[in-house]
């Protein structure tokens, strides 16, 4: 396992091996990929994700050959050839071919006409070397298993070939290497498919060498809700042509008989089995590929740049409920909520202006952020016109508001805010997404944050294993504020179990702050294992220590002493000097202070930036003053816009006008894109040019092609 596992991710095996063995011995993946870098030769968490799924994969894969092999043995049939083929057997799917032949079958047509005594017959005939007369079937006549006739007899025999025939392991891997290299799939749309988003798969087909994810998972959607009917159509001429050649012998006296079996295997057996592990092997392949786009999105989405340091005012657009609206200070608490209607059937834009420029002016509010759910169009134009009309320097934002009712709803929100109606809380969550969102969206369901691709017909237990470990591996990159996180934030902190979050936060606040990462090891049930997990991830501004701001280990922490030793100068001369720290020789330093090359140059890495936030790098939040309708749009317009969603076929932007637009895969770029991701992320900011609005539809058409 280790040498198949290194070979398919290019590693060494040795990196491998510590790998298996650091997971074994309970390590998190957040802290092998950033404390054991040497062990694994810098395998990155995603990488160590997908070595961990392979070799859960192949530890099944090899307990199955183990009971495969055992329950061939007890027939008295393992042979050694057949031996060999089950160790060397590379999928379950191949396994399981070998072991067709060898299981038990119940009320099969063959199984029933082996215990009518045809078997013998059957294989009379399958060896061809006897011409099949009346009389050699009339020796098989027996009226009391009910057969009377030669016929009944010749059937029988011929039921058994067939099957045979189906349980042959390499033909059945021939023919799914062809389905998937000529095969079709077919749809047809039934008489209400016209009003429906299926239209486009009436009368339908594809390669399925070429079926893209998305058309395969619409069309299961399409099958499920009734209004599409598929089927994998495969080449019947050319596969029978091959099953004959394969089972007729070249002076096969019984050619015909061994023809008819063929073709009865073929269509009753054989394809009907195979069509459906076709179709099963699609929809696995479109959902791993949905959930892998789902997760890139939701990487990006969590790590988009917080707005730190800025008052916020938060509206949850409605109509007939009117706006909630929420302002909050710059670390996030509430100030102060109430609610507003601008928008019908009230229409109380006075009412709605004096209460919000009250909030603006007696809270000091720096931006406004807007909800993008009913209402957000209406609310939007209200806004910008409030913003006009009394020359405010508060610039506004549209933030995606997708799970904020799942939240409001939620446990942790009525934990955090008891006395606030459900509706009002979706306000704040709006407000505080925009400062923090990272801390904010891991309240929340990753399947209710709508940056995914039919996200609720995949596999929802390998969704979520794949959503958690984004969410992981967000929190551990940025690392967590000890003395403010929430629980929901603090359980992805590497190592960090529910129970242990809700301890940590009773000692906070019995401390009132956590001044050393020291104090975690007084944190009932904290133990040194957990200590050596967490303790990295974990941030303390202003503490005991500047080193328990940063991303340096407390392991580590001799390590600095001996650097700062070696160039001469207290940790406080030159934390942030980033010349001094960038001319330091660290392969020549590793070997003076006998540490890893990996771990030295990751520890330099961090003193020139303590307490930095990694998610400075990405985009900021678009933010507008003013408002731009859909009719507004004409062709060949440019605009700026922000990715909301990524998907198979393209990406959605943001362009201001409520509806997002679509950058189709073959506008992404001048040059070929063979998905979305290889050029555009959610969260990124671009600029788009309007090619086809059709308001009545209510679809805009953009591209990113530079003219």
């Amino acid at each position: 396992m280790i040498k198949i596992i290194a070979k398919e991710f290019g590693a060494l095996e040795k990196n491998v091996q510590a790998v298996v063995n650091l997971l074994k011995e309970g390590n998190t993946i957040p802290f092998i990929a950033r404390y054991r870098k040497e062990m694994t030769g810098g395998l990155d968490d995603q990488t160590l994700r997908q070595i961990a799924e392979r070799l859960d994969y192949l530890e099944k894969l090899q307990q199955r050959k183990k009971e495969v092999t055992l329950a061939i043995e007890k027939q008295d049939k393992l042979t050694d050839a057949l031996e060999k083929r089950i160790a060397s057997a590379d999928t379950l799917a191949k396994l399981e071919d070998l072991y067709r032949p060898y299981k038990q079958k119940k009320s099969t047509k063959a199984a029933k006409a082996k215990e009518k005594g045809l078997e013998p017959l059957a294989e009379t005939i399958f060896q061809q070397d006897t011409v099949i007369t009346d009389a050699l079937l009339d020796s098989y006549i027996n009226p009391e298993k009910d057969l009377t006739e030669t016929q009944d007899c010749l059937s029988g025999a011929l039921d058994i070939i067939a099957e045979w025939m189906s349980d042959n392991a390499d033909l059945r891997q021939w023919l799914r290497e062809l389905a998937f290299r000529v095969g079709l799939v077919c749809t047809e749309g039934k008489d209400n498919i016209d009003d429906t988003p299926y239209r486009d798969y009436n009368e339908f087909q594809e390669k399925i060498a070429t079926l893209p994810s998305h058309r395969i998972l619409a069309i299961n959607r399409g099958e499920k809700e009734g209004f599409l009917t598929a089927v994998v159509e495969l080449p019947w001429e050319k596969i029978l042509e091959r099953y004959e050649a394969y089972f007729i012998k070249p002076k096969s006296l019984a050619r015909d008989e061994i023809s008819q079996a063929a073709e009865d295997a073929l269509k009753r057996l054989i394809l009907p089995s195979v069509k459906r592990e076709v179709r099963s092997e699609l929809t696995n392949r479109a959902e791993t590929q949905a959930i892998n786009v789902f997760g890139k999105n939701l990487y990006k989405l969590l790590l988009q740049a917080p707005v730190m340091g800025k008052r916020v005012l938060a509206l949850d657009p409605g109509f007939r409920t009117g706006c909630k609206v929420a302002a909050v200070d710059e670390y996030g608490s509430l100030l102060t909520t109430t609610t507003v209607y601008p928008t019908a059937p009230r229409l109380d834009i006075k009412g709605a202006s004096e209460t919000l420029l009250g909030l603006i002016n007696t809270y000091n509010i720096d931006l406004i952020t807007i909800g993008n759910g009913t209402a957000s169009r209406e609310t939007e134009a209200f806004v910008s016109e409030l913003i006009k009309e009394n020359n405010l320097a508060s610039s506004y934002t549209i933030v995606n508001e997708a799970g904020a009712s799942v939240y409001s709803a939620s446990k942790t929100a009525k934990e955090e805010f008891p006395e606030l109606d459900v509706s009002l809380r979706s306000a704040v969550s709006i407000a505080r997404r925009l400062q923090d969102p990272l801390a904010e969206l891991v309240k929340i369901d990753p399947k209710s944050i709508g940056v995914g691709q039919y996200q609720h017909d995949v596999n929802q237990k390998e969704l979520n294993t794949t959503l958690d470990g984004v969410v992981e591996s967000c929190v551990n990159s940025v690392g967590v504020n000890l003395n403010t996180a929430s629980i929901p934030l603090l359980k992805f902190a590497a190592g960090l179990t529910p129970s242990i979050c809700s301890k940590i936060v009773s000692v906070r606040e019995k401390l009132g702050s956590f001044t050393s990462r020291k104090q975690l090891l007084a944190v009932p049930g904290l133990g040194p294992k957990t200590f050596e997990q967490c303790a990295g991830f974990l941030r303390i501004p202003n503490g005991d220590n500047p080193l328990d701001n940063t991303a340096v280990h407390p392991e580590s922490y001799s390590i600095v002493e001996a650097l700062t030793e070696k160039i001469g100068q207290p940790l406080s001369s030159i934390l942030g000097e980033k010349s001094l720290l960038q001319s330091l020789n660290t392969q020549n330093l590793a070997d003076e202070l006998n540490v890893g090359v990996p771990t030295l140059k990751d520890i330099v890495l961090e003193l020139q930036k303590p307490g930095r936030d990694p998610r400075e790098d990405q985009f900021a939040p678009l933010f507008r003053q003013d408002i731009l309708d859909l009719e507004d749009l004409t062709q060949g317009m440019e605009l700026q816009g922000v990715i909301r969603n990524v998907v198979d076929f393209g990406a959605f932007v943001d362009i201001g006008v409520h509806q997002d637009g679509l950058v189709h895969i073959s506008r992404l770029s001048n040059n070929y894109v063979k998905h979305p991701l290889d050029v555009v992320s959610v969260g990124d900011i671009v600029t788009v040019t309007v090619l086809e609005v059709d308001v009545k539809r209510k679809r805009i058409s953009l591209s990113m092609v530079e003219k």
